[in-house]
């Protein structure tokens, strides 16, 4: 039996000496949370705002921009932190923390990503049911639904973790992993129930939301073959963006497992690719989803439109693509251009930034 310690922080070990590059690298992570707050928040804005929106689709979208809103913040200022420190140790709560934060916005995204599309599945199925079905009421409960049971879950889990003894304190990752945690336990038979307990909840968390989604699009492709190709183009513009979202989300959470649990097939991988890798799923997921719907969805972008710069003007003369240019343009490029723009041209921020972060050091 290995001596168990009661460690009071971690050490994550998914960090290398990337040298001045790491200034770099914050730059982009720092520009890329700043677009993912912007654009997550201007969209839940417009949804709040606009009456017209406030329809069970809408409600499940704005759902799900705050979840992007918060796994975001639960990964990118701890990996920024730590990204331009020497010493990368966090503590035993900070780590426990991030680790609950993380998983349970994997569950949200998946679980709500389930019920919107058998929103859609009605929507589409039983246009004349479902108002009667999809009432406010309703909405309020399954969006709670959504959010409470995920929290419960993760409580459960997280509390099995806890309680382990551990003879380690290395993670092998930029942030904390609950799988990697439960690795470090000093005897394996003290591990079961997690791993049992870990089977349940990736079935609650995976397996269950992909059948919902499977099922809705099996019956609504059903319908959609045997209805007018109006119904078609209206059930694709609504479907497609879905589809996009899931299937992003599905792969980086297919990468993540494949590092976390099958260490062979990434050891050739080179160390900065392993790491984007390792938060694809927390740092594309958030910055895809309000892109792909507020372009996608008409009644989103019309909205948009109407309160960002770009619908001040008239560009009605202009072709599709172009109004798709000038939304995007105006979503991305101000939060992506402004932090880079003043860092450069202003010489005092210039300088405080290189002396903040040792680059020209006072003699």
């Amino acid at each position: 039996m290995e001596n168990s310690t009661q460690f009071t922080s971690f050490m994550l070990a998914g960090y290398s000496d990337s040298g001045h590059l790491k200034y770099f690298y914050f730059i982009v992570l720092t520009v890329l949370y700043i677009s993912i707050v912007f654009t997550n928040t201007v969209l839940i804005v417009v949804i709040c705002m606009e009456r017209s929106l406030h329809e069970p689709m809408y409600l499940f979208l704005c759902s799900l921009f705050v979840n992007e809103l918060y796994g975001s913040t639960a990964l990118f200022p701890a990996l920024m932190i730590n990204l331009v420190s020497d010493a990368h140790s966090v503590s035993t709560v900070y780590c426990y923390l991030q680790m609950f934060c993380l998983y349970t916005y994997g569950s949200i995204e998946f679980t709500n990503l389930a019920v919107m599309s058998y929103d859609r599945y009605l929507a589409i199925c039983y246009p004349l049911q479902y108002n009667v079905v999809m009432t406010p009421n309703r909405v309020c409960i399954l969006v709670c639904v959504i959010w409470l049971y995920s929290f419960v879950k993760f409580i459960i889990t997280l509390s099995l973790t806890i309680r382990l003894k551990l003879c380690g304190n290395i993670i092998d990752k930029v942030y904390c992993d609950n799988y990697l945690v439960v690795k470090l336990a000093c005897l394996t038979s003290d591990t079961t129930v997690n791993n049992i307990y870990g089977l349940y909840g990736v079935v609650l968390s995976v397996a269950v939301p992909l059948i919902t989604i499977l099922f809705s699009y099996i019956k609504i492709l059903t319908v959609c073959l045997k209805s007018s190709i109006e119904t078609r183009q209206k059930a694709f513009s609504t479907c497609t963006p879905h589809l996009a979202s899931l299937l992003n989300f599905s792969f980086g959470c297919f990468l993540n497992l494949l590092q976390s649990r099958f260490d062979r097939p990434m050891r050739n991988v080179p160390t900065v690719l392993h790491t984007m890798l390792s938060v694809y799923f927390a740092m594309c997921q958030p910055l895809l989803n309000p892109i792909v719907y507020g372009v996608r969805m008409a009644k989103i972008r019309q909205a948009c439109k109407n309160i960002l710069p770009v619908g001040r003007y008239d560009t009605a003369h202009l072709p599709p693509i172009l109004h798709t240019i000038l939304f995007v343009y105006f979503l991305i490029c101000p939060p992506l251009f402004n932090p880079i723009m003043y860092g450069i041209r202003i010489v005092k921020i210039r300088q405080a930034c290189k002396k903040v972060r040792g680059l020209n050091p006072i003699t």
